[in-house]
């Protein structure tokens, strides 16, 4: 007589068989991996972690709390747009010193390891064009990155500066 042959079990069948999954194991597929991400040369700065506040003296208090060069740096910046732009108003946003005027924000200043960026919210309006176009701050934006004191070339910042002034960039949410 012929021997009869039991029918191959399902795919989903022989997943049943098997011993339960071991929960640590799970687990261990699961979490983060451990590797790093290599970043862009533009984004391996550490921005300050100053906390968002209005006013001269956050802006103050933030630029004291940066390390050489970038705090002269910064105060140069800092007495460059007291200077130019009358009715000077300044603010810690996102860990950076803003300066604006009639409500609207024109630039800021920002302090990462190794250098200061100083940032034209519209850039792309300003002539000539400020050379930078910093990492995930807006398609207009541009600006300059200095390493030390002596990189400022005053007299472009203070044009750039006042040109920035006649387009102050107020948020939608301002303008209601």
């Amino acid at each position: 007589m012929a021997k009869k042959i039991a029918p191959k079990a399902s795919k989903n069948e022989d997943k049943r068989k098997q011993k339960p999954a071991d929960p640590k194991a799970k687990a261990k597929k699961n979490a983060p991996s451990k590797t790093t991400t290599k970043l862009k040369a533009a984004m391996n700065g550490k921005a300050s972690p100053a906390k968002a506040a209005e006013g001269d003296k956050p802006v103050f208090d933030y630029i004291a709390s940066l390390p050489q060069p970038q705090r002269g740096i910064a105060e140069r910046i800092d007495a460059l747009a007291a200077k130019t732009l009358p009715g000077l108003q300044r603010s810690v946003k996102w860990g950076m010193a803003y300066y604006g005027v009639d409500g609207g924000w024109c630039f800021a200043s920002g302090a990462f390891v190794g250098h200061v960026k100083l940032m034209f919210i519209r850039g792309t309006d300003l002539k000539p064009e400020p050379p930078v176009t910093p990492v995930a701050m807006g398609k207009a934006t541009r600006g300059v990155e200095l390493k030390a004191a002596k990189d400022l070339d005053e007299h472009q910042l203070a044009a750039w500066m006042k040109q920035a002034a006649t387009m102050p960039f107020v948020s939608a949410a301002k303008k209601k």
